[in-house]
């Protein structure tokens, strides 16, 4: 009987933990600009600034599709503020881009709203799994014959 109730209570532990993973590694959805969003009303950077990004978390740019857009680019384009060759351009008023590992250049493709700030530099580390599980449990011991 006391058995029973070891292997009990480690499949409770099991399936709590498995729980609290699931919980933890969820990735993180963030509105650009909040609620000024894309906009050159906004520094982009500033926005940025202060955030931790991981790969996985999606960016979410809302701006009037008439008037603006976004634009996937490499380095070169960030710091130009000119469309490269691999550009994708988003142009829906409310486009969802996730972010991949390492460096993420946006920037609108107008040269002249890019220059007022309306660009932004990323840089998403790893997976927050990786992070989050990392953490082990120790210490943690059933007694025999209870």
């Amino acid at each position: 009987m006391a058995r029973e109730g070891e292997i009990l209570a480690i499949l409770v532990l099991f399936l709590m933990l498995l729980l609290l993973h699931f919980k933890t590694t969820q990735a993180a959805t963030y509105t650009v600009g909040d609620d000024l969003g894309w906009s050159p009303e906004v520094s982009m950077e500033s926005w940025a600034e202060n955030k931790k990004f991981y790969a996985g978390d999606t960016l979410v740019f809302n701006y009037e599709a008439d008037s603006y857009n976004v634009v996937v680019v490499d380095q070169q384009g960030h710091d130009t503020c000119t469309l490269t060759a691999n550009a994708k351009v988003f142009d829906s008023g409310h486009d969802q881009i996730m972010l991949v590992f390492g460096a993420n250049y946006f920037i609108t493709s107008n040269p002249e709203d890019c220059q007022l700030g309306m660009k932004m530099a990323i840089n998403a580390t790893s997976h927050r799994s990786a992070r989050k599980s990392s953490a082990t449990v120790t210490n943690v011991r059933m007694k025999r014959g209870q």
